[in-house]
């Protein structure tokens, strides 16, 4: 098969000596992949570092129709615009009904449609499938996909385990999953796409798991339609914690990554640095210095000026404070339980803002003559609490870095010794290092995360297998 990097036919002397082969496809990849998930299409920071991935060599974008409702197709169309077609490998994805595709299902009411939950719907039938090959293609702007994920499919499974998933269960999904195939083997033939293949959570699940995906199942549904099939690029999560897909022997003796090498399937991993352990994500990055240790004591004397001012509205006003003890007393009591600051970000504005301002609309401002002095404590009030919530936030990434240095002393313990990598470094090379994965798919929304995440090409390569077995037997630790 004729060595390309996406669709030019370049010779092997012309592909840069750290791409990575994509399978059998004939396709070579940059080991380090441009993952979509949260592009948005209005934020020109998200754009610029797409950009700046494509101008640092980089050549695998990987999205799907359901990122930010298509807005992060609709980028990455915009970028292409501006660059050589030929030049990368555009990755992406169909299944989940949410935003806009579940308007079009409840115009159009597709087939076996599995309806998870309110506001998450899925489907691979042909007809809802020919529906997410059209509008990528316009979103992206190509006439041709390189590769389409089918994106999820387990939620089949994952819906019946509510209630005990049998081996009827299991026959019916590999049956929508072959249908899915033939439909997808006559877009190849059509022109619409090159290869195809699965994007799948339940991969690396143990066997004994009734959710698990089998790939090798998924595998035996397209040998069954042609031995000539395009089933030939599938992707499922890999980092620290979640070892699966490189640990967990699951197809007929083998791993997932083990049996995609024998078969030449291309391998993506996602979520390098989000690992889900123990019903919790674990952010493998650092976030302030390594060493910094959070104090509770610190935050409170960081507080103090907010309580102080607080103390004014009972003794010269005579209005109430926001619940027992203030907001003061609520951040203290709020910030242990944030271990991260995406756990605050993601809670900052439910949890404080939204109640501090329906608080302050329910004060009734004092009479003349201290209306006027109320409304410069008001003031006053929301620039403290600004620095307050800026407090937390950097509490927050203390504790954060407290469980990113307990990761790194695991990382030494495995054998990974380095000083000068970041921890997301460390964790991406850890991956980058292994010979039979394909690529690794970054989060990179901003053009600093691409160049710390590209500078992963000047680390060592490691011993990425026996780190991973490492990580296998092991809980995470706080210590």
């Amino acid at each position: 098969m004729t060595s390309t990097i996406a669709g030019s036919a370049h010779t092997p002397k012309e592909i840069p000596p750290h791409f990575k082969p994509l399978g059998q496809t004939g396709l070579w990849c940059h080991p380090l992949g441009f993952g979509c998930y949260r592009i948005e299409e209005d934020d020109p920071t998200h754009e610029a570092a797409l950009r700046a991935y494509l101008a640092q060599g980089g050549n695998l974008i990987d999205t799907s129709a359901n990122y930010t409702d298509g807005g992060s197709e609709r980028t990455v169309g915009r970028v292409l615009r501006d660059i050589d077609r030929a030049s990368v490998i555009i990755v992406t994805k169909g299944g989940y009904i949410q935003g806009d595709n579940m308007r079009l299902a409840q115009r159009r009411h597709f087939p076996e449609v599995v309806k998870y939950g309110p506001g998450l719907w899925h489907c691979i039938h042909p007809d809802f499938l020919a529906t997410q090959i059209e509008r990528s293609r316009e979103r992206l702007g190509v006439a041709t996909l390189d590769v389409f994920l089918l994106h999820n499919p387990e939620y089949f499974l994952n819906a019946r385990a509510k209630h005990g998933v049998t081996d009827a269960d299991h026959d019916e999904f590999y049956r929508r999953i072959r249908e899915a195939f033939v439909f997808l083997e006559a877009q190849v033939a059509a022109g619409t796409l090159r290869f195809y293949g699965i994007s799948s959570n339940n991969f690396p699940l143990p066997q004994r798991d009734p959710t698990h995906t089998s790939l090798a199942r998924c595998l035996a549904q397209a040998e069954s339609i042609t031995p000539h099939h395009h089933f030939k690029v599938v992707q499922f999560p890999l980092n620290l914690f979640e070892t699966g897909a490189v640990t967990e022997i699951n197809n007929a003796g083998l791993t997932p990554l083990a049996l995609c090498t024998a078969k030449g399937i291309g391998t993506l991993a996602n979520r390098p640095l989000n690992a889900f352990t123990q019903q919790r994500m674990v952010r493998l990055a650092d976030f302030l210095p390594p060493g910094s240790r959070p104090s509770l004591d610190a935050l409170a004397a960081a507080l103090s000026p907010l309580r102080e001012h607080e103390t004014r509205l009972t003794a010269d006003f005579k209005l109430p404070l926001m619940g027992e003890g203030g907001l003061t007393d609520w951040l203290l009591q709020l910030a242990p339980r944030l271990d991260s600051p995406f756990a605050w970000e993601q809670n900052a504005y439910r949890l404080v803002v939204l109640p501090v301002r329906r608080w302050l609309e329910q004060l009734t401002p004092p009479a003349p003559p201290h209306a006027v002095a109320f409304t410069a404590w008001q003031e006053q009030f929301m620039a403290l609490a600004n620095a307050a919530l800026a407090s937390v936030a950097e509490f927050a990434a203390a504790q954060a870095q407290h469980q990113s240095d307990a990761v790194r002393k695991q990382l030494s313990s495995a054998g990974y010794e380095s000083r000068e990598q970041s921890l997301s470094q460390m964790a991406i090379n850890t991956l980058r290092s292994l010979p039979e994965l394909s690529c690794v798919l970054v989060g990179m929304r901003r053009p600093q995360y691409v160049a710390d995440a590209c500078q992963v090409l000047n680390c060592p390569p490691v011993d990425g297998v026996s780190i991973l077995r490492y990580f296998a037997n092991r809980a995470p630790s706080a210590d």
